[in-house]
């Protein structure tokens, strides 16, 4: 269970994918403070680990043993046919 934290706010829609699309963009793994530092605009320290919080329990990314920020959302058009062709758990187990 993780401590409860007292925000000043949520992060907005458009900081949130603005680090996402940072994530992406790059052809390195960050660190956090590393991506921090990347990011085209400031974000204050707290706002940017609520969204990688929101990004790791989302299972869009990881942190590595290295503490690298790793992007494993799979988000291209390969995988949406498959999912679309899939056959759904509750199917298999009739």
């Amino acid at each position: 269970m993780k401590a409860e934290i007292k925000m000043l706010h949520m992060p907005r829609l458009d900081t949130v994918l603005m680090v996402e699309d940072t994530i992406k963009k790059l052809d390195y793994y960050p660190t956090k403070n590393k991506l921090w530092r990347a990011l085209p605009k400031m974000v204050m320290w707290q706002t940017f680990n609520v969204i990688l919080d929101y990004l790791i329990d989302s299972n869009k990314i990881i942190i590595d043993k290295d503490k690298k920020i790793v992007w494993i959302f799979a988000d291209n058009k390969k995988v949406r046919e498959l999912l679309k062709k899939s056959v759904s758990y509750k199917e298999v187990r009739k």
